[in-house]
């Protein structure tokens, strides 16, 4: 009976984070993806993955894992995302993900790096070139 217990309440928690954190979640793959259908896919790939891991994530921030996940799931896919719509959609799909992590989720260029599995420089450039094409767009 205690195992029905703690499932149950793993799920309850689960689903709780699911409720904050969803929308903010949806909002990122959707800047990635440019594209609705393909951000709830992805979403929905990386929240799976969070529900499975859930009890081994105690003490740590399940959010911080899903979106590693959903951008894990980008990077694995983003030749597919090429385009899309939106502002984002002239960026290429590594510099769409190191502009979302950076300015949007306001995650460090050190921790952006780790999580991408590319040096710091590496994250500043393509930061930098994103911000560019940006602002051209926006000047042009």
């Amino acid at each position: 009976m205690r195992v029905v217990d703690q499932q149950a309440g793993s799920y309850a928690e689960f689903e709780a984070f699911v409720a904050g954190a969803a929308g903010r979640l949806l909002h990122v793959a959707l800047l990635l993806t440019g594209e609705p259908e393909s951000a709830r896919r992805l979403l929905a790939g990386a929240l799976a993955r969070t529900y499975a891991n859930w009890r081994r994530l105690r003490g740590d921030d399940p959010y911080d894992f899903t979106r590693q996940e959903l951008c894990t799931a980008f990077a694995r896919t983003g030749w597919r995302h090429h385009g899309g719509a939106g502002v984002l959609a002239r960026l290429s799909p590594p510099e769409r993900l190191v502009l979302v992590l950076r300015l949007y989720e306001g995650v460090a260029e050190e921790v952006a790096a780790a999580q991408l599995g590319m040096p710091v420089e590496r994250v500043r450039v393509l930061c930098n070139r994103a911000v560019a094409a940006l602002r051209g767009r926006g000047a042009a």
